[in-house]
């Protein structure tokens, strides 16, 4: 269980205008904007659930799912995950926890991937028994056999997801963050992760928070949604609440956008 509570965090952010003048004034002095990219935020989310976190860029979602996972320690408020505090306690918690950044990469660019999982077999003490057979069950799923061999700077985008996914999932985490699992993938790539996502949550109970800007993939995968702008909470329900009155998700989204002035 993800019990979330008044969680805030402020990043300083250093600003100036164009210019040779202005860069050389910079060097003696510096002007910083403090942006609120958590404002308050409070949630509960159950074992097994699939949970949609949306909102506008810049709204707070990779900073809340950077807090979750313990990369980043909030200002104030507190967090607890399967009974862990993820910033204080992350070597026992990172084993429980899956995470997929879309634009960024676990994989070693210029190995293959099979090496790249061999090594976070060791990061992660995964015994070779269940190596072995989460290995063939992510293969199988992913259809990732003719990929192990290959350097992950040769794979296509939509291959370098998969085997993103799987080595997130090597160590058989209780909970999953994707972050963008989709982002630029085509149609067939983007059926077989949202297929396999759906499967690893009902055969395995898995916990998943997706964060994306690509509402069919809201639809199709999760059971809740959480709206974010400005750093702040604004609706928690389903994707059919959220669709009422309008022909497609997008057009809900956006009028929700509108509505908040996010």
């Amino acid at each position: 269980m993800i019990t979330v509570n008044n969680i805030s965090k402020t990043y300083k952010v250093a600003k100036r205008n164009a210019g040779f003048l202005e860069a050389c004034r910079n060097l003696f002095h510096r002007d910083y904007e403090e942006i609120r990219a958590l404002d308050h935020v409070s949630f509960q989310i159950n074992d097994g659930e699939m949970i949609g976190y949306i909102g506008p860029n810049g709204a707070g979602k990779s900073t809340t799912i950077k807090v979750l996972s313990g990369i980043l320690t909030p200002d104030e408020g507190t967090c607890e995950v399967n009974g862990c505090i993820p910033w204080k306690n992350r070597v026992a918690y990172v084993k429980d926890i899956g995470v997929v950044f879309g634009q960024r990469s676990q994989l070693w660019w210029d190995v293959p991937v099979i090496d790249s999982f061999e090594l976070l077999k060791d990061i992660y003490s995964i015994p070779k028994e269940t190596y072995q057979m989460n290995l063939e069950e992510l293969t199988e799923l992913l259809n990732l056999s003719e990929l192990l061999k290959t350097p992950a700077r040769q794979l296509s985008l939509g291959q370098r997801m998969r085997c993103e996914i799987a080595a997130s999932l090597l160590h058989s985490p209780r909970l999953l963050f994707l972050d963008e699992p989709t982002i630029g993938l085509d149609a067939v790539s983007k059926l077989a992760v949202r297929d396999f996502i759906l499967r690893l949550n009902q055969t395995h109970r898995t916990t998943v928070i997706l964060t994306t800007h690509d509402m069919q993939d809201i639809e199709a995968l999760t059971n809740r949604i959480l709206l974010i702008g400005k750093g702040r909470i604004l609706l928690d329900g389903s994707p059919q609440d959220l669709r009422q009155g309008y022909r497609t998700m997008d057009e809900a989204v956006a009028a929700l956008y509108r509505e908040y002035a996010i």
